[in-house]
Parts: C-alpha cells; structure tokens; sequence
C-alpha cells in the first residue's frame, strides 16, 4: 500500500475526552473517529486491523466445527416477552417501535433469536450437536458509555451457540469452544487468562472469562503463578496476593483484566422458555441443551492496546499489525529504489506500507510508531552506496544496517 494513495490522518496532540491509553491512542493514530456517545467510525487503517481479529476468530470457530449465519440486528419484542427478558435486561435493551407501533429492539445479544430458528429448524437428535455462530454490530445503551470502543454501545462482536441432545454433549462442546478460545487469542499475540466467572444477564450453570491483562482493566484476576488455575475475585473477595493456590500448585497472584471473551453451559434456560425441544431416541420430546459463546471483536483491539503500547505510541502483536513492515525514504533521490523493495515484497506476500508521502523523515517516523507498525526499512543514500538499508524493530532500540537482499531473511 502506497501511504499516498491511503487515508493516514494522524495527530500529535491527546484527546481531551479519551481517559485510557487505548482511546488516546486510537483517535491520535487515526483508528476511529467519534460520531456520538459511544458510537464510533472505524476508519481505513482501524478496519484493517479489526478485520485481521475477526478472520482469526473466524478460522478458529470453522476449525472448531461451528458454522457460521448471520440474524437479524432488530427483534421482535414477542421473542423477548417469551423468554421473559423484555423488561428484566432493563435500559440496556433499546426498544423501538416500526411505523406499525410494534416493538423491537436493537439486539444486545441473539439468545432468543437463535433458540427461535432451533426449535423451528431442528427436530431429531440425529441433528445434534450443532454449533452456530455469527460476527456482527450489537447496541447495549449504556448508561455511561466511556473508554472509546472499550464500553461502546454499538459493537461488534461474535456470538456463537450450540444445541445438544444432553449435557454430556453441552459439555464436550463447552471444552471444544474453551480450546478454541485459547487458540483465538494466543494467535492474537495477547497475555490473557481463562477464569472462572459469574452468569451475569445471561445466565445458565457454568461460564469462563477470557481476561487480557492490563493496568487499566475493571475486573480483578487471581491466578496461580504453578497452574491454569484463575478467578474473577468477585467470585471469591477473599483471595489476597501471595495466598495459597486454592489448587494446591503454586501461589496467587493478582492483576487487572479486560474482559474480551464469554463462554457459558445454558442448559435449558432459553429452550424451556421458548419450548425448543428435540425429539430423542425413545420418541420423547425434550428441551435442548444450550451453550453460548461471545468474543468482544472490537473490544479485543483496545485490549491490545492497552497491554501493548509505550511513550511513542502502540506496539501491535504481529498477527495484528495493520502492516507487517513500513518502507521509509530519507529523501526523494532514493524513492527508485524504495519502489523496487516495495514491488518485490508485494510478490512476496508481504504485507507493506510504502511512505512516498511527501513530508518530512521525522514525522514519518513518528507516524510509523505512534501505528504501531512492527518493522521498518530506511533508505537513505549514504547506506545504499554499500546496497544497504536501515532495518528496525519496533521494540529495538536502534536500527542496524542489512543488505537489500536481506530484508526478506530479516522479516
């Protein structure tokens, strides 16, 4: 990508209103641009970098064997008034009425949605398990939307659910998503924890957090530093730092997390309600066993930031990075050579930012750290007499001289 040709819009001065390093940094670095209280515009180079998030999740659910669908964002309230969630979700559910005076609502999450489509669709245990999922823009009207995309209250997220003859299969599904989510954000680059959490609006039996670690995060973590055990405190007020391991493997360590995933054994919580029933191996019809499974899509690129960043601006895991490397001329009288580097890392794959933007070596520079670009080439005349570039890191603190051959290897 030629920066000429790309919307980069840049600014060097903090937000007034932004009070986390991640929404700072995300209106400096030109991410998103604010439309009202939490609503968001995610701009070319900040839809590059959740797009990168989405098709990881999207591959890890595939591969998990959940197919993917997309609902409706608006819902009849008669779903709702059926489940018994119409009033009790309370002002976070926005309602709406058609020119017809019915109501809907903006969709906070698709429980009652997808429960509607099993109990029409399946019949037989022969069906079962299955596992749907979707990626798409949910509306929670929060009473104090802060922290840019952090708490929005237009998202986007990806929720998932699956339909099980018992809770033996509920179960093995649940373990399936759990590993799944693991791959998600281990791919994603990110330091993070899987807890065990409370039900909260969702409800049904068992559930697990998936918390990124980070200063800024509005969840207290404990876990072992011997083991995978981990718990939201607010499960347990009385764990302290340093305490015992309630596993008996190590001790326990507290930090700050950012919620980024949910997973959850319903049960029958929504297929009584909404009678989704399946017919089993003796004729008898029964309620479905339900699990449910949410990733914070958009949530997840301010977790990332928050956990990654430093006083020149955001340090992006590789997997997404909106370039994997920037290509930075000293002066015009190298852009020939810049060209070619650029066009034979475009055949190979690589995916390139060229700054042929005509401004000055010090703003280029600035404007590759504060993106968060994890790898840079500078070309500058003295170097090249020796068919050589600068090549640094975006953690490195100084630059080293490779060949122009090179630079593949150095990647």
């Amino acid at each position: 990508m030629l920066a000429s040709k790309y919307f980069l819009s840049t600014s060097k001065e903090v937000p007034s209103d932004a009070e986390i390093i991640s929404h700072q940094l995300m209106l400096r670095a030109g991410l998103i641009r604010k439309l009202a209280s939490g609503l968001y515009t995610w701009m070319p180079l900040g839809l590059k970098i959740l797009s990168k998030v989405e098709n990881i999740i999207r591959e890890e659910m595939n591969k998990a064997g959940a197919l993917e669908l997309l609902m409706p964002a608006i819902q009849p309230s008669e779903l709702w008034i059926e489940s018994k969630r119409w009033q009790k979700y309370g002002p976070e559910l926005l309602r709406i009425k058609d020119r017809h005076e019915r109501d809907f609502c903006f969709g906070p999450t698709h429980e009652e949605v997808i429960t509607d489509i099993a109990r029409k669709e399946l019949q037989s245990y022969k069906q079962l398990p299955v596992c749907f999922y979707q990626i798409q823009t949910k509306f929670r009207d929060e009473i104090r939307p802060r922290f840019g995309v952090m708490r929005a209250r237009e998202f986007l997220m990806k929720d998932a659910y699956s339909f099980h003859l018992n809770k033996s299969s509920l179960e093995e599904t649940y373990n399936i998503m759990f590993n799944a989510y693991q791959n998600i954000f281990k791919r994603l680059g990110l330091d993070f924890r899987a807890v065990k959490a409370d039900t909260g609006n969702i409800g049904g039996s068992a559930s697990h957090e998936f918390q990124v670690i980070a200063q800024s995060g509005e969840d207290i973590l404990a876990f072992s530093d011997e083991s995978d055990f981990a718990i939201n405190i607010e499960l347990n007020h009385d764990l302290k730092d340093g305490d015992p391991s309630p596993d008996g493997k190590g001790k326990l360590k507290l930090a700050r997390g950012i919620e980024v995933g949910h997973i959850f054994q319903l049960g029958d919580l929504y297929s009584q309600a909404l009678k989704a029933e399946i017919t089993d191996e003796t004729g008898k019809k029964i309620p479905m066993q339900m699990g449910c499974y949410g990733i914070g899509v958009s949530r997840i690129v301010a977790a990332a930031i928050e956990q990654c960043n430093d006083e020149k601006g955001i340090i992006w895991p590789k997997a997404m990075a909106p370039f994997e490397l920037v290509i930075i001329p000293v002066n015009d009288t190298v852009k020939e050579t810049c060209e070619k580097i650029y066009q034979d890392l475009i055949k190979q794959n690589i995916d390139v930012l060229y700054d042929d933007r005509d401004s000055r070596l010090g703003a280029k520079l600035a404007d590759c750290e504060l993106i968060g670009i994890p790898k840079r080439i500078v070309v500058g005349d003295r170097n090249l007499k020796n068919n050589q570039v600068e090549f640094q890191g975006r953690m490195d603190k100084e630059a080293k001289l490779i060949g122009i051959n090179d630079i593949l290897g150095a990647l």
